[in-house]
């Protein structure tokens, strides 16, 4: 019988979170399910993993407090089990434009989109003593100039450059690679119609699945011999 073995996913009570922890449940995986305000949503999440006849552990915590990280690892220490792959995809997106955001937003953007996947990652390492993969989630945003969003542009571009330094810093048994997602589901930061406008913009005029994303990372835990690497799945956004 196969050792099994465990992925943390960070903001995986809902959205994509969720779609990564479920892709992974799927391939096997137990799931360390770390959530911070969405109680009732990680419950349900955690319910459906455990339903795939796999083990969960849920851990409440807030990534921007760095004594909480500390805790989060403690508990999946306890789970015994090996830890082999990290999802880094909690994020916020203050809204507000460069002249005008506070700096509350400014550095809750920094402080959960940034820090905490480096210290996460770090935390990480230690854990990998025979190897693993660390994911981080990016945007499109990255490489745009969205006035409209500059902390979270500033926070995903910075983790596109991290993914790189990691990756070569923890070679050869550790790969690091980023997922960039362009249009998938809405938020509560643009209406329905802005919403609508666009995805009308895209060569492929529709959103992204979700399942279509967690594909990216299916193919990251695949193919061994990749790293440092941000693979986008925008259906063309990148091209307006």
């Amino acid at each position: 019988m196969a050792v099994p073995s465990l992925a943390l996913v960070t903001g995986s009570a809902h959205r994509l979170g969720k779609a990564f922890a479920l892709s992974l449940a799927r391939m096997g995986y137990s799931i360390a399910l770390h959530y911070h305000a969405s109680t009732h949503e990680a419950e349900h999440t955690a319910k459906e993993i455990l339903a795939l006849n796999v083990d969960c552990i849920s851990i409440n915590v807030d990534l921007t407090v760095p004594e909480e990280i500390n805790f989060l690892f403690s508990q999946v220490d306890a789970t015994n089990i090996p830890l082999k792959v990290v999802v880094n995809s909690a994020a916020v997106m203050p809204v507000g434009q460069p002249q005008e955001i506070g700096l509350g937003d400014w550095d809750s953007a920094l402080d959960l989109n940034l820090r905490a996947p480096f210290l996460i990652s770090q935390q990480a390492a230690r854990r990998m003593k025979n190897g693993g993969l660390i994911v981080n989630v990016s945007d499109i945003g990255a490489q745009k100039a969205w006035s409209r969003y500059p902390s979270y542009s500033v926070s995903k571009a910075g983790l596109e450059s991290l993914t790189k330094i990691l990756a070569r810093a923890l070679a050869p048994s550790i790969r690091v690679n980023a997922i960039a997602p362009g249009l998938v589901l809405p938020s509560d930061v643009v209406t329905e119609e802005q919403w609508r406008q666009l995805v009308e913009r895209l060569p492929l005029k529709r959103a992204a699945t979700p399942d279509e994303i967690t594909s990216a990372l299916e193919f990251l835990i695949k193919n061994e011999y990749i790293t440092g690497q941000t693979i986008v799945v925008d259906g063309g956004y990148s091209l307006i």
